[in-house]
């Protein structure tokens, strides 16, 4: 019997623990994508992509730990159906009721803090929605348990059935919503190397300047700079950076895949404060294909 008790302890843990991942991270994904499909006009480029990458995150979560607690549920069942007439024993009982008290005021907690958004200012539709959400994956676990705890399911199979079956439905649903409203694993990947590349030329300028503040001229060709240091290179697939000399200063070219977003934040031209300093060094927005980033030097004297 206490081999029986610690198996379902530890089954009914798992099944719960997997249960409320599986919905705070299923909120995670409907409320990234609501907040994408739904923006206000203060939202800002780090916002939007922070929604995606807790999109991701999401997706990833929820597609381990949901089969995970169908199976484990399952499992538990089917043990109690076997050794406990399809009652709960003491113990379990008791981590049931208390898991769903936590985590029930865990998850009420969000539906706290969508309210406080809504009064704070945020689209009446952003609020409905995400209201919505946690009342519906709420909702359907309270109900699950409640009526679990009765012994509704066990006599009445054929329902459980239905029940996981829509279930599954709502969690692809927001599984197929969230992956809608992220960019593809390839083009997350060439904006990485986009990134990437716009810190190479980053490093090859603050490289190029140094050279300039030591020579008063800017190099003749990227070779000059090898004085110890590493100059980069374009990286596996993509074009060979470039550097041209310039009446005004200099080119730096790479070959990018993606748009750099329109309201990212780029600095301003540097006012001229001395001699022989690059007078444009910020600006690296840059569309797809070859993008040559034209630097003036003001000159020496």
């Amino acid at each position: 019997m206490e081999n029986n008790t610690a198996k379902h302890f530890v089954l009914q843990l798992g099944s719960l623990v997997s249960l409320y991942l599986s919905l705070g991270f299923l909120l995670t994904i409907l409320f990234g994508v609501i907040n994408l499909m739904f923006p206000a006009a203060t939202d800002t480029l780090w916002e939007s992509e922070s929604a995606r990458e807790s999109i991701r995150v999401g997706i990833a979560i929820v597609i381990v730990f949901y089969p995970t607690y169908v199976i484990l549920t399952r499992s538990v069942n089917r043990l109690r159906r076997k050794q406990t007439d399809g009652k709960y024993l003491s113990l379990t009982k008791w981590l049931i009721y208390l898991s769903l008290l936590v985590g029930g005021g865990v998850l009420l907690g969000d539906l706290v803090a969508v309210i406080m958004a809504f009064l704070n200012g945020e689209l009446t539709e952003r609020f409905l929605l995400k209201a919505a959400a946690v009342l519906i994956t709420v909702g359907l676990a309270f109900f699950y348990y409640v009526r679990d705890a009765q012994g509704y399911w066990l006599k009445a199979e054929r329902h459980s059935i239905w029940f996981a079956v829509l279930t599954t439905l709502v969690v692809s649903a927001g599984l197929i919503l969230g992956a809608m409203n992220i960019e593809s694993p390839q083009e997350v990947r060439e904006q990485r190397i986009d990134q990437i590349q716009v810190q190479d030329l980053q490093t090859i300028q603050w490289q190029i300047q140094d050279y300039l503040a030591i020579n008063s001229v800017v190099p003749t060709s990227l070779d000059d700079l090898s004085n110890g240091t590493n100059i980069p290179t374009a990286p596996e697939g993509r074009t060979a950076y470039r550097y041209e000399t310039t009446e005004k200063g200099f080119l730096l070219c790479a070959t990018f895949a993606t748009e750099t977003p329109a309201d990212e934040f780029f600095g301003l031209s540097r006012p001229i404060m001395e001699k022989g300093v690059i007078v444009n060094p910020d600006n690296w927005q840059h569309g797809t294909g070859e993008v040559c980033f034209d630097r003036i030097v003001s000159a020496s004297e």
